[in-house]
């Protein structure tokens, strides 16, 4: 049988594989299919589950690399702290500690949150730890859980001497040099990068998983790199020791890095998308799950780091509480549980 696509749709579809099973009664019921890759920095192709060639838009994964033209060649112009390198790779909650600190950076720019172009939405925080905002309660641009790139890419532009206003077209000067990182790190020519716009209306990039995984693997370097310097040793140790900027309460950035002690730089991207560097390793994983269920992608990437021999007790210890209890019916019988499934190869 033929799938015929829509026209707007340009590409196959991606050949994933199921990754998690949920069972009932020891049937299979629900599967999730998704796409693994992993490699070490030198762009060697470890190990894979599913696809591995067709793009597949990194969403917030992309962010240290959206932050690199300005970490690398300003951190030092606007004393960037090792938490606020952090905050401007981050998907964050909007506590108060984050969006104070947004503020800080916009302010180092001369810029203000009304120049956001992010938007704004609740807080991750209250879906994070199930708390509801008070009666009334309002929020703006810095709450976004992209405000801190957004930040960012305004001080970039300040740096620049390119406009504050438009910082988000493809012909600006902040955007093509974030363009020229992603280039960079992923090692895809400009002319294959899949297009499109982010949740936060920034340009977004589709690029098959071993693609962001060698991005991430790079990350984990220690010598200085030839064009961005000290940029990625600095985002990796920031990253790595900050994940309460990162992400924050209940995100899987801040379990995963808090699970790996400080070798593991871990960002999330949206609609299932994972990607986790081992500095010790020199190696990094690239995941995505087809629907984007969240719980799955938990799930299939605690098994592959099992299966890659990266979990001690101590770091299974860490993320047992977020591997799915078996399911309960409305009389408290156990009825199935979300299993992983997925298979490393190679």
């Amino acid at each position: 049988m033929q799938i015929h696509l829509p026209d707007c749709i340009h590409h196959a579809l991606p050949a994933h594989t199921p990754i998690t099973v949920v069972h009932r009664g020891g049937h299979p019921e629900q599967i999730h299919c998704g796409s693994v890759a992993v490699t070490d920095a030198d762009g060697k192709l470890l190990a894979w589950a599913g696809d591995t060639t067709s793009p597949m838009f990194t969403r917030s994964a992309l962010k240290p690399f959206q932050a690199m033209p300005l970490i690398a060649h300003h951190a030092d112009e606007y004393k960037l702290s090792p938490p606020e390198i952090a905050l401007l790779c981050a998907s964050h909650n909007g506590d108060d500690t984050q969006t104070a600190c947004v503020n800080t950076l916009l302010g180092r720019a001369g810029a203000s949150e009304a120049l956001l172009a992010c938007g704004s939405h609740t807080p991750y925080l209250f879906t994070a730890t199930q708390r509801t905002p008070a009666p009334g309660q309002t929020f703006g641009r810095l709450h976004h859980n992209c405000s801190g790139k957004h930040a960012g890419m305004l001080m970039l532009a300040a740096a620049l001497g390119a406009p504050l206003s438009g910082y988000l077209a493809p012909d600006h000067p902040v955007q093509q040099a974030i363009r020229n990182s992603v280039v960079y790190f992923t090692g895809i020519a400009a002319d294959q990068l899949v297009v499109g716009v982010d949740g936060c209306s920034a340009p977004n990039y589709g690029v098959p998983l071993p693609a962001l995984a060698l991005a991430f693997a790079k990350l984990t370097r220690t010598a200085p790199d030839a064009i961005y310097g000290h940029g990625p040793a600095r985002i990796a140790a920031a990253m790595s020791s900050h994940p309460e900027m990162v992400s924050g309460e209940g995100r899987n950035d801040l379990i995963l890095t808090r699970a790996g002690r400080g070798d593991w730089v871990c960002k999330v991207g949206a609609d299932g998308v994972q990607a986790i560097a081992s500095r010790s390793r020199g190696v990094a994983v690239a995941a995505k799950v087809g629907d984007g269920n969240l719980q799955a992608l938990m799930v299939a990437v605690t098994s592959v780091l099992e299966q890659l021999g990266w979990l001690d007790d101590e770091a299974r210890q860490a993320l047992a509480p977020y591997r799915p209890a078996p399911m309960k019916n409305a009389a408290g019988l156990d009825v199935g549980q979300m299993l992983p499934v997925i298979r490393l190869l190679g």
